[in-house]
């Protein structure tokens, strides 16, 4: 599962002409599921999703809170493109989970963010249809994550990760920085020891 979050102050989706779904201040989530996505990568990445610091706390310190530490809004929308996989120049998708099975995937994943968090504060797009969503980055700030891989091992014992009881646990992976305009970040292959 890969999932590309940015930090917003506002975003939308319009499907034939229709808002059908707005946020204020938030993050938007672009989804991508794989054939090989399960519950356990579902509830790793609600927990990284939720949890991922990109906003600052009262007294201005950078990555400090999360969606949920601030209450703001979430806006996910289910893009089987981010499965891609190029063939020279031509993309292809058959790493992505076929329609049929994805959309029950992606209600569940939903359901799971609702159960975790406030629910009114979840929103999302249109599965399957031809949508135009519309984001205003705040930042920008875009990072992008992907669910452990199977005996993922780590390369870099400084990566840790602290768990809601102050605890460190390790992350297993490599963290990618990107300097340019803005931030992104991708985390690959995260595992807890």
């Amino acid at each position: 599962m890969k999932a590309v979050v940015q930090r917003v102050t506002r975003a939308s989706v319009t499907v034939g002409g229709e808002q059908i779904s707005a946020i204020g201040r938030g993050i938007c989530v672009l989804l991508g599921i794989s054939l090989e996505d399960t519950q356990k990568e579902l509830e790793h990445m609600v927990r990284k999703i939720l949890n991922l610091r990109v906003f600052e706390d009262e007294s201005g310190k950078h990555w400090s809170k999360s969606v949920m530490d601030k209450q703001y809004e979430v806006l996910c929308i289910s893009q089987f493109t981010l499965q891609c996989v190029l063939k020279g120049n031509k993309p292809d998708f058959h790493l992505a989970m076929p329609t049929e099975q994805a959309e029950g995937f992606y209600n569940s994943f939903l359901e799971q963010l609702r159960k975790t968090y406030r629910p009114e504060l979840i929103k999302d797009g249109k599965f399957g249809a031809y949508m135009q969503v519309h984001i205003q980055n705040d930042g920008p700030v875009t990072i992008e994550l992907e669910s452990p891989a199977l005996g993922a091992a780590t390369s870099d014992p400084k990566q840790v990760e602290e768990t809601e009881s102050g605890t460190a646990k390790g992350l297993h992976g490599s963290w990618h920085l990107h300097a340019g305009v803005g931030l992104a970040i991708q985390v690959s292959r995260l595992s807890r020891e």
